[in-house]
């Protein structure tokens, strides 16, 4: 084979032109365009889910029939949210778009419309009645929501249902419960454990679905800690009826006695009847620490899980300890605890000076060893951990609008339901390799697509400027949200 060298003169390319290579015209376009010819997929979605109707039922806050009805304020902001906007005053950017409107079939509401929508989910009486209700030196409290607001909460439990009518496979439910950390500078937002100030909101996830269970907006100072049955009830009354098997994961926040006597209870009221297997990470107390001190060291075993720091060893053992709570009934069966000790390698010390840390995992789970069990307990940082990203980072729920608290939860509570409704078009109409999506991407790919609205015989067509796959795609999604389910 003969090779020729390559030329090392360089190639010559013409100069960038100092002016872009086109005029703007000032004349506007006759014909109605739009940016967001994907975005009513969305709006189809939240319809298709009956959620229109759902609002109807459930959320009542105007005191008037004139104007734009709740189902359409609510469709708006979850769009809103879809679309990436942030702020109330993003709106006025769904607004600008002429042929968003039309295919919608209503108006956007004006943020000067919303604020006040927004305001009538907040009560000063219920948080009087909460601070109140407090015990001695008791700082911290959590009130009671309004009809409005549990309304919101009812639309969502109709959404879980509509959707797991529609995912008929899905039998098993993790809850992954969590507490989160918004911050605001609003000068109402109360100083949270990390040192700033802000609010602290409480989820529940189904970790089979990344599909939302349940919430409890919360002021910055309230503990994780502080009741977290609540949520954890509402989050398994939530899950659709063709659920079969439950299991539930926490830190350490859910280690709280009435909570695991409420899982461990197999006739439990306010919840599904039979087994809920369960992993929480414990309290670090004297006593637990003591038992996990004492172990010889042919008690441990290593171990080490994928993703996790690799400079440090750790081990698991099986700490015999039953804590003298007075919850604990003699003819129950006693909770396992899971001891871990991670050593960093080469005898170097944690950064607060510790050769050695211990962490321990209280379950009622005997079918898993100590490695397997603490890997599936730490797999809820995959998705409580990222639902709240997600939430925060790529829908509006870490902006928030209002200096009142009862506003606020309602902005969160819509962003939740905005969350649900993106995985509900993932798995009801997207092609399978969108089901991991994350908001930004589904933009990138769908809901931003320019498009001309094009009126006959008083209906509007929408064209797309698409390739032939990506069109066909597009309305594949339309038909597997209209089928019936």
């Amino acid at each position: 084979m003969v090779r020729v060298p390559m030329s090392k003169k360089k190639r010559e390319l013409p100069p960038l032109s100092p002016t872009l290579p086109f005029a703007l015209s000032p004349d506007p376009e006759p014909a109605l365009l739009t940016a967001l010819g994907g975005l009513p997929l969305v709006a189809q979605t939240f319809r298709t889910l009956k959620l229109h109707e759902s609002v109807e039922r459930h959320v009542v806050v105007k005191e008037r029939q004139r104007g734009f009805s709740e189902s359409e304020v609510v469709e708006s902001l979850v769009l809103l949210h879809a679309a990436g906007g942030d702020c109330v005053d993003d709106l006025r950017r769904l607004k600008a778009d002429e042929g968003l409107e039309p295919m919608l079939g209503h108006a956007i509401p004006t943020p000067e419309m919303v604020r006040p929508f927004l305001e009538r989910f907040h009560s000063d009486a219920l948080i009087e009645a909460a601070k109140a209700a407090r015990k001695p030196a008791q700082v911290a409290f959590i009130p009671a929501e309004t009809a409005p607001l549990e309304g919101l909460a009812r639309v969502n439990d109709d959404l879980l249902r509509e959707t797991g009518r529609r995912m008929p496979t899905e039998r098993i439910a993790t809850v992954d419960q969590d507490a989160t950390i918004q911050e605001s500078r609003k000068k109402e937002a109360l100083p949270h454990y990390e040192g700033g100030c802000g609010y602290q909101p409480m989820v529940a996830v189904w970790a089979e679905t990344l599909l939302v269970l349940a919430d409890e907006f919360r002021d910055g100072n309230v503990p994780a800690g502080m009741e977290p049955l609540t949520v954890c009830q509402r989050a398994f009354r939530a899950l659709p009826a063709t659920v079969g098997r439950y299991f539930y994961r926490a830190d350490s926040a859910s280690y709280e006695w009435r909570l695991m006597d409420w899982l461990r209870d197999e006739q439990r009221r306010d919840g599904p009847h039979g087994p809920i297997g369960f992993a929480i990470s414990a309290d670090m107390s004297k006593e637990i620490r003591a038992a996990i001190v004492a172990l010889p060291e042919t008690a441990w075993t290593p171990y080490q899980a994928p993703g996790e720091d690799v400079d440090a060893e750790r081990d698991w053992a099986e700490v015999p300890f039953v804590p003298s709570e007075p919850s604990e009934k003699k003819d129950r069966t006693p909770l396992r605890y899971v001891g871990i000790r991670i050593r960093p390698r080469q005898g170097a010390l944690f950064a607060d000076g510790n050769e050695v840390k211990h962490f321990a995992v209280v379950t009622n789970r005997s079918d898993l060893d100590g490695a397997k069990l603490l890997q599936w307990h730490r797999e809820k940082a995959g998705t409580i951990e990222q639902v709240h990203d997600i939430v925060k980072n790529d829908l509006g729920g870490g902006v928030l609008p209002s200096k009142y608290f009862g506003a606020n939860a309602a902005w969160m509570r819509i962003a939740l339901l905005a969350h649900n409704v993106l995985v509900a078009l993932k798995r009801i109409a997207l092609p399978p390799e969108l089901l991991r999506a994350r908001p930004k991407r589904l933009r990138f790919e769908i809901f931003v697509q320019a498009g001309r609205l094009v009126s006959h015989a008083r209906t509007f067509t929408l064209r797309l400027r698409l390739g032939v796959e990506r069109l066909a795609s597009l309305l594949s999604a339309w038909r597997a949200l209209l089928a019936p389910a």
